[in-house]
């Protein structure tokens, strides 16, 4: 019986590291995402470039998955009348999801 303990513990604990490490990796990625596109889109610097990325970060805490991100960016965006589609916007969150990830992993 103590193996069995031993395994169901062992399986909880990775799945709780594995749970961390994709919270981890999805702030990460918000963050980067806030920094290019407040760089990159709309043109903001110094200090308000971190501000939009925490605006980012924070906007991911509404519901589960990058949904609500896309809604807040996308918003922005079209506020300031930037001509970004959704889709392209997606394909970069990807490429920063990967990017995320690499940085993590290296830590």
């Amino acid at each position: 019986m103590t193996t069995f303990n031993e395994r169901e513990k062992a399986f909880e604990d990775k799945y709780k590291h594995d749970q961390d490490l994709q919270f981890r990796t999805e702030v990460r990625r918000n963050k980067l995402l806030g920094q290019w596109i407040a760089t990159e889109l709309l043109a903001l610097e110094g200090e308000a470039v971190e501000a939009y990325a925490k605006d980012v970060i924070a906007s991911d805490l509404d519901e589960p998955g990058p949904d609500d991100v896309v809604r807040k960016v996308m918003g922005d965006l079209q506020a300031k009348a930037v001509d970004f589609s959704e889709h392209r916007l997606r394909h970069r969150m990807d490429e920063l999801l990967a990017e995320a990830k690499k940085q993590i992993m290296e830590e």
